[in-house]
């Protein structure tokens, strides 16, 4: 005997045999009984005729799984194309001929109609039928409410009917039932053609037998009916303003690619949110939205779109178009932060809209994150500031430890810059919204420059250090006639900046802070008080003349500034170079005079002259350094008592 696993397997892979060949022929539903059938009649085993009961009904489900899959592939297609064919349509009734066309042909029934209201006369009339006979049917006018067709009309919703003449759920009239009886109908399904949330007709499918309409069928005419109204809309506004066409295009394409755009906006989506989780900028979110509307998309200032356009996106929430740009407010609340402009973009379909919309949305929320966190940081920087000028009783190791936990070297040579706005503002709030504006700008600026900047005494105080460009340029000047410009354009007004000599090595003394502080603040009274108001300078421009025009008169600063390195010098070599300037000076700068009055040889005077110079600048001789230079040596002279 042979094993009965064996024989099962055999007797189910033979069964499969005939159905597979009936399904690859695509054979009618009857001819998978023949193969049971034959089994039975020649007497065949039980176990092979239950492979075959088997194997016939699992042929049977695939072959009706095949069929669904075709008939909704070719209802699809069938859609469309009518979508497509509708695209090319401009005459109204030519458009609805094409849509009852096709849903007689895809239903495969023997009748197609629509209905349409006519809100001046209060009914509904035939406007279209495809398979018609009866010419009364064809002419039916029907009031609001008769009918199968008033019935959707009233509900807004699809309705079936297996037998016309024997449903009692609408209302019947000797009109209406006469037509029907002329076309000889006994199976009506009709749904609803919508307009938003009003109903402009409704369109028919029947049969002149019984029928049982199914679900899948209901919806493919549901569909039709939205082309219809869709294109009925479309083509009532072309009438009226010849240009619904590029509309009924447009409807198309949403219809044709609506899985792209699912995919699209689904891609926006994740590519947005991956930007947020991973602390991307405002201009990462202009790039991935670039790639995704396939146009050149970037932030602008505010100052920088066209005002009107900018204006209207913010007022109504939605992008607004300004020649061939898209401008899309990136706003939050009252405050306009600027907008995301896509460039040379003529036309944009409603969900690239949104896209922008929602991309506008995310960069002003990266903007408020980003300015929370700056704000942030400014008050820590602001905080660290504050203990250098007050760094008399701070630990200067905990101070540098705070700085290079901010990026700032300590150790560098730093400027302390005094910055104040010229203009007084008649309101109180206005003004203190001004020095707001003016702190702000400063921590801005001290950030990116890696200083410090802090609110004090009515105005701002930055410590930034001098860059190789600074060095090798115009120095503590330069950064602040820069530093006054910069400021002056943020908050458009006018700021004075005053500056302290370099500073260094403020790791070891921190407390010079406070020092140079106050000489800046000096500078920014003689820039004003000489009415240089939105100027910048520093301590080294005035010279004697700001001891004049300070307040409070800083000889030693003044001395130091001008001639400190050369007493530094003698000080610590134990050499003659300010004796020698003295004596040079007295004698007319005749270096042969000098060497007489010191009692040296010329080479001397020559030599330290030569030290004098690279100490002090080439330039020490000039008219006006010459002149610094002599003032500060009578009040070094004449400190000296005191000094000793």
């Amino acid at each position: 005997m042979g094993n009965p696993v064996s024989m099962s397997r055999d007797h189910a892979q033979c069964a499969e045999t005939p159905f597979l060949e009936l399904l690859a022929r695509g054979a009618s539903a009857d001819a998978y009984e023949q193969p049971v059938l034959l089994a039975r009649a020649e007497g065949g085993p039980a176990e092979r005729i239950d492979a075959l009961e088997r194997a016939k009904h699992l042929a049977l489900r695939v072959r009706s799984e095949l069929e669904g899959r075709r008939r909704r592939e070719a209802e699809l297609s069938a859609l469309f194309e009518t979508a497509h064919d509708l695209a090319g349509l401009r005459d109204l009734d030519a458009v609805l001929r094409a849509i009852v066309q096709r849903a007689r042909s895809l239903l495969g029934t023997d009748v197609t109609y629509l209905s349409l209201n006519d809100p001046d006369r209060g009914d509904t009339y035939m406007r279209v039928t495809e398979g018609s006979v009866a010419a009364r049917f064809q002419q039916l006018r029907l009031g609001m409410g008769e009918g199968l067709g008033g019935l959707v009309a009233q509900t807004a919703r699809p309705y079936v009917t297996d037998d016309y003449f024997k449903d009692a759920r609408f209302q019947h009239t000797g009109t209406i039932d006469a037509g029907v009886r002329d076309e000889g109908l006994v199976a009506i399904l009709g749904v609803p053609l919508m307009l938003g949330h009003h109903v402009i007709g409704v369109l028919f499918a029947a049969d002149r037998r019984a029928r049982v309409f199914e679900r899948e069928q209901i919806a493919l005419l549901g569909s039709f009916a939205a082309l219809a109204a869709a294109a009925i809309d479309t083509a009532n506004l072309l009438a009226e303003t010849r240009s619904a066409l590029a509309g009924l295009e447009r409807a198309n394409e949403i219809i044709r690619d609506r899985s792209a755009v699912i995919e699209r906006a689904s891609d926006v989506h994740d590519r947005l949110a991956e930007l947020v989780l991973r602390g991307g900028g405002v201009h990462d979110v202009a790039a991935a939205v670039s790639q995704v509307l396939d146009g050149a998309v970037e932030f602008t200032e505010a100052t920088a779109a066209p005002e009107y356009a900018l204006e209207a996106s913010r007022a109504d929430g939605h992008v607004v178009r300004h020649k061939d740009d898209w401008i899309a407010a990136v706003a939050a609340g009252d405050e306009l932060f600027g907008a995301l402009v896509l460039r040379g973009h003529p036309g944009l379909d409603p969900v690239d809209q949104l896209t922008l919309e929602r991309a506008a949305m995310v960069t002003s929320l990266l903007l408020l994150a980003r300015r929370s966190a700056a704000e942030a940081e400014q008050r820590v920087r602001g905080e660290l500031l504050d203990d250098l000028l007050d760094a008399r009783d701070r630990d200067p190791r905990l101070l540098n430890d705070r700085a290079r936990r901010l990026h700032a070297d300590l150790s560098a040579a730093h400027v302390v810059l005094v910055a104040r706005l010229d203009a007084t503002a008649a309101d109180a709030d206005q003004e203190a919204d001004a020095r707001r504006r003016l702190w702000a700008a400063a921590s801005h600026l001290a950030a990116t420059r890696h200083g410090l900047a802090a609110a004090r005494d009515g105005g701002t105080v930055l410590l930034l250090p001098l860059t190789d460009g600074d060095k090798d340029g115009d120095g503590a000047t330069g950064l602040a006639r820069r530093t006054a410009r910069h400021l002056g354009r943020a908050v458009h007004e006018a700021v004075t900046v005053g500056a302290s000599a370099p500073v260094r090595d403020l790791a070891a003394r921190p407390d010079a802070v406070a020092a140079a502080y106050t000489e800046a603040g000096r500078c920014l009274d003689a820039l004003r008080l000489l009415g240089r108001c939105g100027d910048g300078a520093a301590a080294e421009d005035f010279g004697f003349l700001g001891l004049l025009l300070s307040g409070d008169q800083n000889v030693p600063g003044f001395v130091d500034r001008t001639i400190g390195q050369v007493v530094a010098y003698d000080e610590r070599r134990g050499t003659e170079l300010v004796r020698t300037l003295d004596a040079y000076f007295a004698c007319g700068m005749s270096p042969a005079r000098t060497k007489e009055a010191l009692h040296v040889h010329v080479n001397t005077v020559a030599q330290r002259l030569e030290r004098v110079g690279r100490l002090l600048g080439e330039d020490w001789q000039s008219p006006d350094r010459a002149l610094e230079i002599q003032l500060a040596l009578r009040l070094h002279r004449l400190s000296a008592p005191a000094r000793h």
